[in-house]
């Protein structure tokens, strides 16, 4: 009797243990260090943006495993990392305990994110929007990090976790259409839609005071102008993650100076 033989397990290579995206750590990062620049800069808040960075990568490589069925060469990566993330968190929650108030929140999108992995949906809008609350809502986070007060931060905190996730939805459905929707119109038309709102909402709230819309106005032309290129040349997913690393950044740069005017005109 002739036993087949097992092929061993090809080895993870770099991509399987940090995300090779560059758009994708801008989004994970950039709420979390507007919200240390509005809320300051100390060592508990560098402290709890290190863990978030731990649990992101967490999400990536469990997300990995949950897609392959439990394959165990993609196993190494979740456990190393949740093993840092413990290192990390625990001292931090022990020492915090008042971010556990976010624990329901981040359970819940953790639980959608690892759900779309599992059915190896984790790029449907759905998926992507769980993953822009968890990423948006570090601002807040960040900001009212250790303050009891809350609820004090409310305004300022839900504005600023406004402008990323606003920013960043319409981001994930401009880079479908350019990659995996290049040729589909009904997302076009959605980004389109989401953009030309977006620029709306700026200039409300504005009042032609704030760089808002001129930032929209940049988001609105590149989500308009880009597919339509895109669809006459081949133009590579690098070149789209950087061009919107740009703009993350330039959204990060400006929250912390736009926010605090914004959310004192709509308390007003």
């Amino acid at each position: 009797m002739n036993v087949k033989r097992s092929e061993p397990s090809r080895p993870l290579s770099a991509k399987n243990w940090v995300p090779d995206q560059p758009g994708a750590w801008a989004m994970a990062l950039l709420p979390a260090l507007a919200g240390m620049v509005v809320g300051g800069f100390d060592a508990g808040r560098l402290w709890l943006t290190g863990a978030w960075l731990l649990c992101y990568c967490v999400q990536f490589t469990a997300a990995r495993w949950l897609r392959s069925r439990f394959q165990r060469r993609y196993l190494p990566p979740v456990l190393t990392y949740t093993a840092l993330l413990a290192v990390a968190g625990v001292p931090l929650l022990a020492m915090h305990p008042l971010i556990l108030v976010w624990a329901p929140l981040y359970v819940a999108c953790a639980g959608v994110s690892f759900l779309g992995a599992w059915l190896r949906r984790e790029r449907s809008l759905w998926a992507n929007a769980a993953a822009v609350i968890a990423t948006s809502m570090m601002a807040y986070v960040v900001y009212a990090f250790d303050d009891p007060d809350l609820l004090g931060r409310t305004s300022m905190g839900l504005v600023l976790a406004g402008m990323f996730a606003l920013t960043q939805f319409g981001s994930v459905l401009y880079v479908k259409t350019m990659i995996r929707e290049r040729r589909n119109n009904r997302y076009l038309a959605a980004s389109w839609i989401w953009h030309a709102a977006l620029l709306a909402l700026a200039c409300t709230i504005s009042g032609g005071t704030l760089p808002l819309p001129i930032i929209a106005t940049a988001l609105l032309l590149r989500a308009v102008a880009m597919p339509l290129l895109g669809r006459r040349i081949r133009i590579k997913p690098i070149v789209v993650g950087l061009l919107e690393m740009v703009f993350s950044v330039t959204v990060c740069v400006y929250a912390p100076f736009c926010a605090p005017w914004i959310s004192a005109a709509l308390t007003f």
